[in-house]
């Protein structure tokens, strides 16, 4: 390689270890920095992000990519020439951002945070309102420098998140999965059987957790090159090579949500660990395809293996070390049943897979009304509400479980929950490939055997980093992608039809024929 590329990669793995710790410091805040350094830690990483930011738009750094793309000699090679392609998206964003600007952002998202998760603890709205204000004024800033003329604002929020998609991509796939989810959930959720002896488990949290440490170890989380831990919203932190970190979070009477989330997260944590990191850090390379395709592997994990018969057919007699007697009174075939039941409830995280996507749409159109102004902070609460009665015919008992639910607006991840959805769009088609490819796939899961989809997902979507992502890969397939979706997919669109149905195209560059 050119001594410009050397130099441009050099420049790219030295921002990136730079932002290695602000994300150690991100994880810190959620797992054990005392509420005291609150204060200190948002100067910290506004610090850090202003640092990371100058060295990602450094002239410098702006020169030696133009030499490189210049370069014909290194350019068309095709790995290098789509590093260098993510690259100059990166750039070409970055340098629209002020310095300023990036450092309000993070000190903002760091106290917002801690005003969030004080504001869900006593279920009071009124108190984290104005750091929502606050918070969006800034995403309008970001967004305003972002947008090119005339363009919807969001998009150019949503692009972070899921490059080069719209809001109006998002809106024709969401335009084909509310009828029939919002149908289907209506009809089974009538017809669900009481969870019996299921409903009735207390369990230590000390048990669920030691079962948890023990569970994602053996579908091939490295807890070498990474660790498990407690926070108020689970979450997975790729920190850099050999570090990523997961955490969760536990109930006495949520055994099933407990594993969920558990798998949810090491689905995230897998892929982190499967991408080429080290050979290629700090650049795209090296780095999530996007947020729609990072999230098709914690759902594929969690809704795909863990809601499986053959799965709970090999936990539940593994499981009894760490719970005991507790099991006695439940089988393998009554927790399998309750972890497939279908009963809308006012928590995304704790939705059945029927229902999840419509708490998605739900949020998708309220962040959207946001910011643009049309929803004000105040009105939030009660438009919530409505919308949850409406969509999903629940309740909310209050703010804790309403709209102060998700930790994403505290941070000012406006756009980031289309790609929920998305990643399910995704999964359904990546598991639909892996069994053609792998008919006894999930009689393997009956025997705890991972293994093969672990290194299918490896060769097929981790290792490839950005090289492809979900525009691209359409540019190199004729046409749209139309995919048939099996009625046991996670996500169920035009199911009583039984008919293809339009979905974005997958990364990787696997062929999905109809």
């Amino acid at each position: 390689m050119s001594d410009s590329y050397a130099e441009l990669t050099g420049l790219l793995a030295e921002a990136a270890t730079l932002a290695s710790a602000s994300s150690l410091l991100s994880w810190d805040q959620e797992t054990g920095m005392p509420a005291g350094g609150a204060q200190l830690r948002a100067e910290q990483l506004a610090l850090l992000a202003g640092l990371v930011h100058e060295r990602r738009t450094a002239r410098r750094l702006g020169e030696v990519l133009a030499s490189c793309e210049a370069d014909v000699g290194i350019s068309a090679d095709p790995i290098v020439g789509a590093n260098l392609r993510e690259i100059r998206r990166d750039y070409d964003r970055a340098v629209r951002l002020p310095s300023a600007l990036v450092r309000q952002l993070a000190e903002t998202a760091s106290l917002t945070m801690e005003a969030w998760r004080d504001a869900r603890e006593r279920s009071d709205y009124a108190a984290f309102a104005p750091w929502l204000d606050r918070t969006l004024e800034l995403v309008r800033a970001k967004a305003e420098c972002l947008s090119d003329s005339g363009s919807d604002p969001y998009d150019a929020l949503l692009d972070e998140y899921e490059p080069g998609a719209t809001a109006r991509d998002v809106e024709k796939i969401f335009a084909q999965l509310r009828p029939p989810l919002t149908t289907l959930v209506a009809e089974v959720a009538d017809a669900q059987p009481d969870s019996g002896s299921v409903g009735l488990l207390r369990l230590p949290v000390n048990a669920q957790q030691a079962l948890s440490a023990w569970l994602v170890q053996r579908i091939g989380f490295d807890v070498t090159a990474g660790r498990l831990d407690v926070s108020a919203h689970p979450f997975c932190q790729g920190v850099g090579p050999g570090d990523t970190r997961l955490t969760s979070r536990y109930r006495e009477d949520a055994l099933l949500d407990a594993i969920g989330s558990v798998l949810h997260e090491a689905g995230h944590g897998l892929y982190e660990q499967g991408l080429p990191k080290r050979e290629f850090w700090g650049q795209p390379l090296g780095d999530a395809a996007g947020l729609g395709i990072h999230e098709s592997q914690s759902r594929l994990w969690e809704n795909m293996v863990g809601r499986s018969g053959q799965f709970w057919t090999w936990l539940v007699p593994e499981a009894r070390p760490f719970l005991g007697s507790a099991l006695d009174t439940t089988t393998a075939d009554a927790l399998h049943r309750a972890m497939n039941a279908v009963r809308p409830g006012p928590i995304r995280v704790e939705a059945d897979e029927a229902s999840y996507n419509l708490h998605i749409l739900l949020r998708f159109d309220v962040e959207r009304a946001l910011l643009a102004g049309d929803l004000r902070t105040g009105e939030l609460p009660g438009e919530w509400n409505r919308r949850m009665r409406s969509d999903l015919g629940v309740e909310v008992e209050d703010d804790a479980y309403g709209c102060l639910q998700d930790i994403h607006w505290s941070f000012g991840a406006i756009g980031y929950f289309p790609t929920y959805t998305l990643g399910n769009v995704y999964a359904a088609q990546f598991w639909d490939a892996a069994r053609r490819e792998m008919p006894d796939l999930e009689d393997g899961f009956a025997r705890g055997e991972f293994e093969s989809l672990l290194r299918w997902l490896r060769e097929k979507i981790h290792r490839h980093g950005r090289r492809w992502t979900g525009p691209s890969c359409a540019n190199r397939s004729p046409g749209k992608l139309q995919v048939p979706l099996p009625c046991s997919a996670t996500l169920i669109a035009s199911c009583a039809l039984c008919r293809p149905v339009k979905l974005p195209p997958v990364a990787a560059g696997i062929n999905f024929a109809p």
